[in-house]
């Protein structure tokens, strides 16, 4: 028996799906779906022969980001959020909370308290509805620094943001002025 690596097919199909169709052959439509068998047919000749429907399955089931999505029969797959290729995932606007948060590494903290928080390669700056989930980001950027995000008078002023399907907030930039670093001893 076969054993696969759900963990680097998945971060494969990240890649495919947010970023690079292109490097299995399939393209996503305008909204970033892409059809479901042209992805698996992609994996088993690019990345993995094993690669079946059942195992897509069961990424897109216990992906604990819940980072794809599947249209109401199965039939086309995208990612939630996180693209750099220009896509409309219909997102739909909504009110934030009084506050969200942002992780990143101590390494990027001088160019945010400089410019604000922006989508770099993506297309929106991802928030996090608690400082948890937040801190857990940041620790896969280095040592951890997390950003307190007055959402909420951000919306009042104007600016939009969205709540992606799996729970992820975005807008597209966080000026300064709206963001506070918590104490390293978070």
């Amino acid at each position: 028996m076969v054993t696969v690596n759900l963990t680097a097919i998945s971060r494969y199909i990240s890649l495919i799906l947010r970023h690079k169709p292109e490097v299995i052959g399939i393209t996503l439509d305008e909204h970033g779906w892409a059809d479901v068998n042209a992805l698996i047919q992609g994996i088993r000749e690019t990345k993995d022969p094993a690669f079946s429907r059942e195992l897509l399955d069961e990424i897109v089931r216990t992906d604990s980001k819940q980072r794809y999505a599947y249209n109401e029969d199965h039939t086309l797959i995208r990612a939630s959020q996180g693209h750099s290729i220009p896509v409309d995932v219909d997102l739909t606007q909504a009110m934030p909370p009084a506050i969200l948060w942002h992780g990143t590494g101590e390494k990027y903290t001088a160019s945010i308290e400089e410019i604000g928080l922006i989508p770099k390669s993506r297309l929106y700056v991802h928030l996090s509805r608690d400082m948890d989930t937040a801190l857990a980001v940041g620790k896969r950027h280095g040592k951890p620094v997390v950003y307190q995000v007055a959402a909420r008078r951000m919306a009042q002023a104007g600016y939009a943001f969205y709540l992606s399907a799996n729970g992820v907030w975005l807008t597209k930039k966080v000026p300064v002025e709206f963001l506070q670093r918590l104490p390293q001893e978070v």
